[in-house]
């Protein structure tokens, strides 16, 4: 790493808070699994799918790739690792679940705020709300890698790259993509055996589930819509992973073909597109404000989901929301609202 100047830092960092105030940050979820009333019941969904943390073998054994390490990261960019990290940043909730599930425990010195699993991981040095790290922090640690996300391409890329840190960046968009995440910091952490068997395990739980529904017609896949804020309603288009886990649970996101990413959308679209399977996800304890958001609506009241009482609350936001490991727990929780009849057996 390159020696900072601590005025030059100082003025980075204004820059980087400069710029972080013209793009509202995404929430990263932690949801609140309290239960809510309203007018309108929440459907009694399937028993929820219990995550387990994952813990790799101890027996695994490691086998460091040949130094230095090059990938090229979710923003296209090459990235080369010279050594095996020692002192690992983490600057997104998924990206700490990754390198704890690679067994990176002793690794990661730095997290953010909202990094709260699994549990170690609340013992780790504070460097980030989200989209604007402390800069300074992040310099008195001095890391050797920082894994990064793509919304923080331009309010924190630029400056950790004047910083000389090597970062990874990674967007999620499918379940494949999470897989290729893990598999290439594996391999640049020199953890490609921890990898292996996380993916193995994964991949058995995603197959599980798409060997059910990949002969499913148009007709039997419900439509669903999945809300994770109601004012303004906020959902996900194509392009996202939860739009991949609502295809491969065996469903229909009813605004696949709108748009890409995420987005508000009105009131009026929701009730022409006549969702039959309503998910409901949200920060902290906004989920339960969510979902009495969408409860209370009374002109959501004629649309298909609503009168056949099939409005669910994911039981934790962070399986679904957060592309890491537990995102195939999220896909199995999902797979049993939308096919009941199909995943029954589902553990």
């Amino acid at each position: 790493m390159k020696k900072i100047n601590l005025p030059c830092l100082v003025l980075i960092l204004v820059l980087s808070l400069a710029a972080a105030c013209g793009n509202p940050s995404t929430p990263v979820n932690n949801i609140d699994t309290t239960s809510s009333t309203g007018n309108i019941s929440t459907a009694q969904a399937p028993l929820a799918i219990q995550p387990q943390e994952y813990k790799p073998a101890q027996s695994v054994a490691e086998v460091l790739p040949d130094y230095p390490v090059t990938v090229t990261d979710d923003l296209g960019r090459k990235v080369t690792i010279n050594k095996q990290p020692q002192r690992i940043v983490s600057l997104a909730p998924s990206n700490t679940e990754i390198l704890f599930a690679l067994g990176l425990d002793d690794k990661i010195i730095g997290v953010t705020d909202y990094c709260n699993y699994p549990e170690a991981a609340k013992m780790k040095t504070r460097v980030a709300g989200y989209s604007t790290p402390d800069l300074e922090r992040l310099v008195t640690l001095q890391p050797d890698l920082v894994v990064a996300e793509s919304i923080q391409e331009k309010t924190v890329l630029p400056a950790l790259e004047k910083l000389g840190m090597t970062v990874f960046v990674a967007e999620a968009t499918t379940m494949d993509s999470i897989l290729n995440h893990i598999s290439a910091l594996g391999k640049i952490t020199g953890k490609p055996a921890r990898a292996a068997q996380l993916l193995e395990t994964m991949n058995s739980k995603i197959n599980n589930v798409v060997s059910r529904t990949r002969d499913l017609t148009t007709a039997q896949r419900p439509r669903v819509f999945y809300v994770n804020w109601h004012d303004p309603i906020w959902t996900m288009g194509r392009n996202t992973y939860i739009n991949d886990v609502i295809n491969k649970a065996g469903g229909t996101n009813i605004y696949e073909s709108d748009f890409e990413k995420s987005r508000a959308v009105s009131l009026e679209s929701v009730i022409t597109k006549n969702p039959q399977v309503i998910f409901v996800s949200g920060m902290g304890t906004a989920g339960d404000k969510v979902l009495n958001g969408i409860k209370d609506e009374v002109r959501l009241y004629s649309v298909d989901a609503v009168k056949n009482n099939r409005i669910y609350k994911i039981s934790d936001a962070n399986i679904i929301e957060r592309p890491g490991p537990r995102i195939t727990d999220g896909l199995m929780e999902i797979a049993r609202m939308v096919h009941p009849e199909i995943f029954g057996d589902l553990k």
